[in-house]
């Protein structure tokens, strides 16, 4: 892209966005809510309170993102437990914690898998 082509591009890039702020500004709704900043941000000052003070006084359930971060453990890895697998055809015996196995799958596609897994034994 050429210097010319970008700098067309960026002013009427800001022309539109002008053009938006221009609309937002006299929407009602944003008055209302600029409105009301403004009156919450003059109680705030006449009483001494903070932000997070507020915001302790309206909802003492709700922390801060830091001490949420800290507070929330690590959630556990659910581990996989073995099963051992005795083919009734063969006598052969397998013990796997997935369905990776490669005896395993090729025991299901030669049998079913619904059978295969009637053939399992969960170990602890």
């Amino acid at each position: 892209m050429s210097l010319l082509s970008e700098y067309r591009a960026t002013k009427e890039a800001i022309e539109e966005l002008q053009e938006r702020l221009k609309n937002l500004e006299q929407d009602e709704k944003l008055q209302k809510e600029k409105q009301f900043e403004e009156e919450l941000r003059k109680l705030m000052s006449t009483h001494g309170k903070s932000l997070p003070d507020i915001i302790a006084i309206i909802d003492p359930n709700a922390r801060s993102s830091k001490s949420a971060l800290v507070a929330k453990p690590a959630p556990a890895k659910r581990t996989r437990k073995v099963k051992q697998y005795k083919n009734p055809h063969t006598g052969e015996v397998i013990e796997t914690k997935g369905g990776n196995h490669k005896v395993l799958k090729a025991w299901k596609a030669k049998w079913s898998s619904d059978e295969v897994e009637s053939w399992a034994t969960l170990l602890d």
